[in-house]
C-alpha cells in the first residue's frame, strides 16, 4: 500500500475539499484509520472514480463510512451472541437477566474477523463485484453470521429466523450455542459454531484448521475471485500453503486473495507469528515461497478494502507482464498480513482469555463482568438509524450483483459432463487401466471443465500412465515430455495437499490415486468436504459439483513386499462409516468391474468415491453385463453349487474373489453346496441411518435375491478389518453363531501376497476352515493333512501356496 501514497499536507488539503474524506478519516467507535489507511484510502477512491466503478469521490467515502458502522455494529453483535440473551437497540445497559447462564463462542477470533469480512463487504459495494470467500477458521462464524444479519445477506431460512430487527435478532443469540435440538434429534436453528450449510456464502466449514490454506487457489475458475481467510494458528498447521505459487497459473485459476489475520495467539499462548521476530520471518519465508507480503492494520476494515484492491492491482499487473514475457511462472502472489490482537474491540485483547470468554466471569452472576461488559460495549453501539442508512447503502450495491450468499463458488453447479464410450474387454490387465483410459477420454470429451489430477507419488507405478502423459506434472521449470508449465497434475509428497487440489476444484474433473495406507493422511480433508455437502443436502441446497473417485491402490494385499506401514485398510473402513450417499466405497475386482463404475461416479452431485483397485494384473472375472449388474446392485453372484445345505460365501475385495473361487474348488470335490456372491459396494447393504441414506441402499428386492435368509451359514472375506466388516454389514450377516468373517487382522510384515494371507487367517484354507466349522465337520474334511496343520499353526505355510 506504500506505492504512490499521498503525504499528510495533501491529505489534510483533500479533507478540506472533500467534507466526507474528513468525516471518514474521524474513524468511528473502535476503527482508528492510520495515515498509511488514510492514503490508500485516498489512493483507491481516485482509482475507483477513474475505472467508473463510483461516481465521485464522496461516494467512495460514503461507503467506507457505512462499513465502519456496519463494523463496529458487528463487534457489538459478536459480543452480545456470546454472552447476551437479548439486545437493547438503544444502546442502554444489559442487567442480569438480560445475559445467558452459560455463555459460550469463540469471540476472540470472531471480533477480528469482523473488520476483516466488513472489508470483503465493503470492496464488492465499492466494485460493483461479488467475490466469494472461504474462511479457514470456521469457529469464527459469529463475525460471519453477524454483519450477514446486519447487511441483509440471509438464505430464507435464516432471514425467517432472525430479520426483523430486535426480535430477531434476539432470537440469533438465543439460537447461538443453544444446542436445540428437532424431534429427529438434529439441530433445530440455523446457525451452528462453524460455517455451515446455512451460513451466506459459505462454502467450507473450517473445522479443521489448515485445509483452507491448501485448496483456496484451487477454488476459482478464470473470471472468479476468491477472498481467503487464513488463521496464523494454521500457518503452523500444515505444510503445503507455502506451494501456492507453485500451483497457480492465470490460464486456468481465478484470482486468490490470501489474508492472514495475525492476531499472534492460539488457544492457550502466542504463536510464532505472535512475536516479531516470528511475524517478520514468515514475512521473509512467504517472499522465499514466492509470495508477496502485504503487512496492513487488521484492526480497520478500510485496510482491508485497500489491501485486497490492491493485491487484485498487483495479481492483474504481474499477470500482464508475463503475457508480455517480462515475467514467468511462479508469479509472486499477494499476501496480506492483517496485523492485530486477539479480540480486537472488547475487553481483553490481547489475551489467552480473549480466545473464548474475554470477561472474568458471567455477566449473569457476576456483578464487575457486567459492569465490564457494558462499558466496553458502549463504544461499539451504532444507533438504529445510522446503522439503517449504513445497510441501505451496501444494499443498493447489491442491486446490479448477486449478493455475497449467492457468489458464483457457493452455486457452482458445472454442466453434466460428456460421458465416453466405455471399451470393457474380457483379458488380463491391471484393474486401473480403466481408469486410465477413461480419465484420459473424459477430459477430451469435456474441454470445459478443467482436470485435476491429485498424486503423491508414482502415478506411473500405480498404472497411470496415459494420464500422466497426458495430463503432465505440474511444475515451473519442465525437465521432461511428462512435465509441463500448465500441466494438470499436481504432484507433492503430500497426501493432504494434493487431495485438497480436487477437493477445491469444484468447477472441474478430478481423480486422486494413492497407496491405500497413505490415503489415511487425507481423510480429515475428505471429511470435511462430505460434511459440509451433507449438510447442503440436508438444508435443501444440495451441493451442485462432480462427483470423482480417489482411488486407493498399491493395497494393503498387494504391499506384503513392504512393512506393515504400507499395509493398513483404515482409509476405506474410515469412508464406509461415512454416509454412504455421501461416499460410496467400491471395491471392483477386475478392469470391467471398475469400468462399469466410473460414470456413475462422474455424474454424482456433491459426492465422492473411494475405489479400492489392485494396480497388479489380474484377471477378467466379469463381462459387460455381469459389470453393469454390480454396479447398479453393488453385488453379483459369482459361482453356485446348488444342494440342501449351502453355505453363502461372501466375498469383498479382487484378492479375497480368488481366496473364495479356490476354496469353492475343494467345497465342489467334497460335495458340499454353496454360493458365491461377490460383494463390490458393501454400503448397499448396510441398515439406513437416515432417509437420505435409504436412497443409497441396493434396490428392493436385491438383497433377498442374493442373500436369501433360508441360506443361514455364511462366510465373508473381506479386504477390510473383519470387526469392522461385520459391524456394517449386520443386515447380512445376522446370526453370529452362524457366520465367519475373515480379513486384515492388523498382521504383516515384509511378506508376498500368500504370505499376508496366511498371516492374517485370511486365505482359501482358511475360509474352509470356517466352513468347516459351520458344517460342524473336521478341518480334514475339507483340508488335506497338511493344510490343515498349516491352517492350525502347526504345519509349513508354503504347502498353502
Amino acid at each position: 500500500m506504500n506505492q504512490l501514497l499521498p503525504s499528510l499536507v495533501e491529505l489534510d488539503h483533500h479533507a478540506e475539499a472533500q467534507p466526507e474524506f474528513a468525516r471518514w478519516r474521524t474513524g468511528y467507535g473502535p476503527f482508528e484509520h492510520a495515515l498509511e489507511t488514510q492514503a490508500a484510502v485516498f489512493r483507491l477512491a481516485h482509482q475507483l472514480v477513474q475505472a467508473k466503478l463510483q461516481p465521485d469521490l464522496a461516494s467512495v467515502y460514503r461507503l467506507l463510512q457505512a462499513i465502519d458502522r456496519i463494523g463496529a455494529a458487528g463487534l457489538w453483535l459478536v459480543v452480545h451472541m456470546t454472552y447476551a440473551r437479548r439486545v437493547r437497540l438503544d444502546g442502554s445497559a444489559l442487567c442480569a437477566e438480560d445475559f445467558k447462564t452459560a455463555p459460550e463462542g469463540h469471540t476472540g477470533g470472531s471480533l477480528n474477523m469482523v473488520p476483516a469480512y466488513a472489508g470483503y463487504l465493503g470492496l464488492n459495494a465499492l466494485t460493483g463485484s461479488t467475490r466469494a470467500w472461504l474462511m479457514g477458521q470456521g469457529h469464527c462464524v459469529a463475525a460471519i453470521e453477524a454483519l450477514n444479519l446486519l447487511t441483509d445477506n440471509l438464505h430464507p431460512e435464516q432471514k425467517q429466523a432472525y430479520g426483523g430487527g430486535e426480535a430477531g435478532i434476539n432470537r440469533l443469540l438465543e439460537d447461538f450455542y443453544g444446542y436445540h435440538q428437532a424431534a429427529d434429534g438434529s439441530p433445530s436453528a440455523p446457525l451452528g459454531s462453524h460455517v455451515n450449510a446455512h451460513t451466506g456464502g459459505g462454502i467450507a466449514e473450517g473445522g479443521y484448521l489448515g485445509f483452507a490454506e491448501l485448496q483456496y487457489a484451487h477454488m476459482p475458475l478464470p473470471g472468479e475471485t476468491l477472498v481467503a481467510f487464513l488463521s496464523d494458528g494454521a500457518a503452523e498447521e500444515q505444510r503445503g500453503s507455502d506451494w501456492i505459487p507453485r500451483w497457480w497459473r492465470a490460464e486456468d485459476c481465478g484470482v486468490a486473495l490470501p489474508i492472514m489475520i495475525a492476531n499472534g495467539r492460539r488457544i492457550e499462548q502466542r504463536t510464532q507469528l505472535g512475536t516479531h521476530e516470528g511475524l517478520e520471518g514468515f514475512r521473509q519465508h512467504l517472499s522465499r515461497c514466492g509470495f508477496d507480503p502485504i503487512p496492513f492494520d487488521g484492526r480497520d476494515p478500510a485496510a482491508f478494502v485497500c489491501t485486497l484492491w490492491e493485491m487484485e492491482q498487483r495479481l492483474a499487473h504481474r499477470v500482464e507482464d508475463k503475457s508480455r514475457g517480462l515475467l514467468r511462472y511462479p508469479l509472486p502472489i499477494p499476501y496480506g498480513i492483517a496485523e492485530t490482537v486477539k479480540g480486537f474491540g472488547f475487553y481483553g485483547a490481547g489475551s489467552n482469555a480473549a480466545h473464548n470468554l474475554p470477561l472474568p466471569g458471567n455477566p449473569h452472576v457476576d456483578d464487575s463482568s457486567r459492569e465490564l461488559f457494558n462499558t466496553h460495549v458502549a463504544p461499539l453501539f451504532v444507533p438504529w438509524d445510522e446503522l439503517e442508512q449504513a445497510r441501505h447503502l451496501v444494499a443498493q450495491s447489491r442491486q446490479a450483483r448477486p449478493a455475497e450468499r449467492d457468489n458464483v463458488l457457493a452455486t457452482r453447479r458445472p454442466t453434466a459432463p460428456v460421458m465416453p464410450q466405455l471399451r470393457y474387454h474380457d483379458h488380463a490387465c491391471s484393474p486401473m487401466a480403466a481408469v486410465d483410459d477413461f480419465f484420459v477420454d473424459l477430459t477430451r470429451a469435456n474441454p470445459s471443465l478443467r482436470p485435476r489430477v491429485g498424486n503423491p507419488d508414482e502415478l506411473a507405478s500405480n498404472r497411470l500412465g496415459r494420464v500422466l502423459r497426458a495430463l503432465k506434472h505440474r511444475v515451473v521449470d519442465p525437465e521432461g515430455e511428462l512435465e509441463a508449465v500448465d500441466g494438470k497434475i499436481i504432484t507433492a509428497l503430500n497426501e493432504e495437499a494434493v487431495v485438497s487440489a480436487c477437493l477445491a476444484n469444484q468447477g472441474g474433473l478430478n481423480l486422486v490415486a494413492s497407496y491405500e495406507a497413505f490415503c489415511v493422511k487425507m481423510l480429515g480433508a475428505v471429511r470435511q468436504s462430505l460434511i459440509f455437502s451433507r449438510q447442503q443436502k440436508e438444508v435443501g441446497r444440495p451441493a451442485g459439483w462432480l462427483g470423482w473417485p480417489i482411488i486407493a491402490t498399491s493395497h494393503t494385499w498387494e504391499n506384503g513386499k513392504n512393512q506393515q506401514s504400507h499395509q493398513d485398510t483404515t482409509f476405506c473402513e474410515a469412508l464406509l462409516s461415512e454416509m454412504s450417499d455421501m461416499a460410496r466405497v467400491l471395491f471392483p475386482a477386475d478392469h470391467n468391474s471398475a469400468l462399469a463404475l466410473l460414470p456413475s461416479i462422474y455424474q454424482a452431485r456433491g459426492a465422492l468415491a473411494c475405489l479400492v483397485m489392485p494396480k497388479r494384473e489380474r484377471p477378467g472375472l466379469f463381462n459387460q453385463a455381469q459389470a453393469e449388474q454390480l454396479a447398479r446392485d453393488g453385488a453379483i453372484v459369482v459361482d453356485e453349487q446348488k444342494g440342501d445345505n449351502d453355505i453363502l460365501l461372501i466375498a469383498n475385495g479382487s484378492y479375497q474373489l480368488t481366496e473364495m473361487q479356490r476354496a469353492t474348488q475343494r467345497l465342489k470335490e467334497a460335495g458340499v453346496s454353496y454360493r458365491l456372491v461377490y460383494l463390490q459396494e458393501p454400503g448397499r447393504f448396510r441398515a439406513p441411518r437416515d432417509r437420505w441414506e435409504i436412497e443409497a441402499l441396493a434396490a428392493e428386492g436385491v438383497t433377498e435375491r442374493l442373500f436369501p435368509e433360508r441360506m443361514e451359514m455364511r462366510v465373508l472375506l473381506t479386504h477390510m478389518r473383519p470387526e469392522v466388516a461385520r459391524g456394517h454389514l449386520w443386515p447380512i450377516l445376522p446370526d453370529v453363531r452362524r457366520n465367519s468373517v475373515l480379513g486384515y487382522r492388523n498382521r504383516g510384515g515384509t511378506l508376498d501376497e500368500g504370505g499376508m494371507q496366511f498371516a492374517n487367517r485370511a486365505s482359501w484354507a482358511n475360509v474352509l476352515a470356517a466352513c468347516a466349522r459351520l458344517l460342524d465337520v473336521p478341518r480334514t474334511a475339507l483340508l488335506k493333512p497338511d493344510e490343515a496343520a498349516a491352517v492350525a499353526g502347526k504345519g509349513d505355510p508354503r504347502v498353502l501356496r
